[in-house]
Formats: structure tokens, C-alpha cells, sequence
């Protein structure tokens, strides 16, 4: 017998930044390989983490990733990791020039929209994005409202058949 459940599969978790969507307009993304120790990658596998005000900026050709909280793993020891440190991102010199450019515009920014792993290795979707403006994000609350009012309405309708 073979017991082929999918309930025992552990799925490796995918921590988004749902703020990310709301406040910026996300033009590009790019996927990035982070440097992380031991219990950092412990604690991302436990979904232990939250991008509050993190985010992503150049210094001397190299990407770093800022401000992203990973707390420290319950059963670390001395080698514990510091929650808030500065890690660093890693891509390939093509992708670090077209975000060189992007940045360099007035307006634009990189943001981590969400941490994941990929062949055993933790991955981080970044985002060049531009802040949108108060009468954009009422606009796209009104956009959301009326579709799922539409969906609602829909719903009913073939509920009423």
C-alpha cells in the first residue's frame, strides 16, 4: 500500500508583502537570491518574517535588502542571527544595471513583494515600483469594490435559476 496524501507534503511557506500592491505601482520585477546564515533560513521556512518599511537599494554595483524583519530562531543558540540586519541580494550584473537605470529616475524605488523558496534556496521578489498617489488608491479600492459586487451580483443570479 501507498500512501499518497498530499496532506503530508509540507509546502515551504511564501511570505508576501500585501502593503507592497496597495502603496506603490510595481512596473518590473526580478527575482533575487538572498545571503542568509543558518537560523535566518530556519526561521524564513517557519514563516517568521514581515517586510514592514523594508526595502531594497544600491551601494557600490551590489543590492542590499533593508529594515526586513526575520526573527530569530527559538532554538538558536549564541549563533543567533541580529532580526534586522542588512542582507544582501544576489543577481545577475544585466538585472543590477536595468535597476541601476530604473533608480536612478526620480520617483522610482525597489521593494521586496514577497520571500519564497525555490530548489531549497530562498528567493525574494522584488519590485521597481513608483508611489501612488491618495486619489490612485481610492481608484483602485472602487475598481476592487465593483468587481466583487459584480461577482456578488452574479452569485445570486445563478443561485435564483
Amino acid at each position: 500500500m501507498s500512501n499518497n496524501n498530499n496532506d503530508t507534503t509540507k509546502k515551504s511557506p511564501e511570505i508576501r508583502n500585501r502593503k507592497a500592491r496597495h502603496e506603490y505601482s510595481v512596473d518590473d520585477t526580478f527575482e533575487a537570491g538572498i545571503v542568509l546564515k543558518g537560523t535566518e533560513v530556519k526561521s524564513l521556512r517557519q514563516g517568521k518574517a514581515s517586510f514592514t518599511d523594508s526595502f531594497a537599494f544600491m551601494d557600490h554595483g551590489e543590492i542590499y535588502l533593508k529594515d526586513l524583519y526575520i526573527k530569530e530562531f527559538d532554538q538558536g543558540s549564541y549563533n543567533n542571527h541580529d532580526p534586522r540586519r542588512i542582507r544582501k541580494l544576489l543577481l545577475n550584473k544585466n538585472e543590477i544595471q536595468k535597476i541601476d537605470k530604473a533608480i536612478s529616475q526620480k520617483g522610482y524605488t525597489l521593494i521586496p513583494l514577497k520571500i519564497y523558496f525555490k530548489r531549497g534556496y530562498a528567493k525574494v521578489l522584488l519590485g521597481l515600483a513608483r508611489g501612488k498617489k491618495q486619489y490612485d488608491k481610492r481608484a483602485d479600492i472602487a475598481k476592487k469594490d465593483m468587481k466583487r459586487e459584480l461577482e456578488r451580483n452574479l452569485k445570486k443570479s445563478q443561485f435564483k435559476i
